[in-house]
């Protein structure tokens, strides 16, 4: 029997009505480099549903991509970001900011969220130029973690950015997730009105690939396709990327999909509380962090993917699932009774 996957968000393929689209529209001749009609189309529906029509969008293929292509594009050479230690830019990227020569600044955080007072003690420890200067502040929603920001804390960092002259960027890969979550109060709108930049992940919400990326501001905009083309994001069939978030964007889909994935993650996650199980992190969107006996987790892994995210003890560790919008009930109420044996 095959292994079941909690390991990712993304080991499907896409949404159908995605793959509908594509087919239907497979043979007609388009612009290239991203300035085809449904690209564009796109692009409205996102600036719609940020409330921001002076807003840039741009697609690119990944979020490591989305990453190194912003920060890069906004900071001069001897220019650093501020980031939770756990942060996918200062973890899971292969050092691609620092490649560019960004120094990535981390901070130790309890649930992967960066506050000011983290902010401001970065800003304290560089005083002049003999150390880089700190200038973007770096934050994902939903974090590595699972957890979420609020609309309090979310402008609380703002604050901090706007007197402090740095810039905010969110890495928003699973941003579906994060607005989906059931105590979430952040919208589109009130992100794009916070930060400085933010991207929409479509990888991990249904998409075959891509991210959205939202320059909220005029004055950060100019000139950001020479940044494309330069890391080889300028695809030439970039109707490709634009015709998957136009249909993400067309009837709430995005937004469906993420409910789905954290409906399922909140089936598993009511279940394993009531087998008495501990949580690693809060669980409010659709990555779990489940404390297990190594030997538990060895019985699991003959029958799922997951990643083994921490080490609690010398018989403890911490296990990641994660449900995707293409989950179903059968696969958590599978995993469940495997549990129960």
């Amino acid at each position: 029997m095959k292994k079941y996957s909690f390991k990712n968000d993304y080991s499907e393929g896409a949404h159908p009505d995605i793959l509908t689209k594509l087919v239907a529209v497979n043979l007609e001749q388009n612009i290239g480099y991203g300035e085809d009609v449904y690209t564009n189309q796109a692009k409205e529906f996102i600036k719609t549903a940020c409330s921001n029509q002076d807003a840039a969008v741009h697609f690119v293929s990944g979020g490591t991509q989305a990453n190194l292509i912003v920060i890069s594009a906004l900071l001069k050479p001897y220019e650093s970001v501020i980031a939770a230690e756990t942060g996918h830019v200062a973890v899971h990227e292969t050092g691609a900011i620092e490649s560019t020569g960004h120094k990535i600044n981390t901070v130790k955080t309890k649930n992967g969220k960066l506050n000011s007072d983290a902010i401001l003690a970065v800003l304290a420890a560089h005083i002049d130029e003999h150390m880089v200067k700190p200038k973007l502040v770096y934050i994902s929603n939903s974090t590595e973690l699972g957890t979420i920001y609020s609309k309090q804390e979310l402008e609380a960092i703002a604050k901090t950015c706007k007197a402090n002259d740095l810039l905010l960027f969110m890495d928003g890969a699973r941003l579906g997730a994060a607005l989906a979550a059931k105590t979430n109060d952040l919208t589109l709108a009130i992100i794009s009105k916070l930060t400085d930049v933010f991207y929409i992940g479509g990888t991990k919400n249904g998409a075959l690939l891509g991210e959205a990326i939202v320059i909220n501001y005029p004055a950060l905009q100019e000139n950001f396709r020479f940044s494309l083309k330069q890391r080889g994001a300028l695809l030439a069939k970039g109707r490709l990327l634009g015709i998957q978030f136009l249909t993400l964007f067309t009837d709430d889909l995005f937004f469906e999909l993420a409910k789905q994935a954290n409906h399922t993650a909140e089936l598993l996650a009511n279940e394993l509380a009531v087998l008495g199980y501990d949580f690693y992190y809060e669980a409010v969107s659709n990555q779990l962090f489940l404390v297990l006996p190594n030997e538990l987790i060895a019985e699991l892994a003959k029958s799922y993917d997951f990643h083994i995210w921490e080490v609690v003890d010398e018989t403890h560790s911490v296990i990641r699932l994660v449900t995707s919008w293409a989950t179903t009930t059968e696969q958590i109420d599978g995993f469940v009774e495997r549990l129960r044996c």
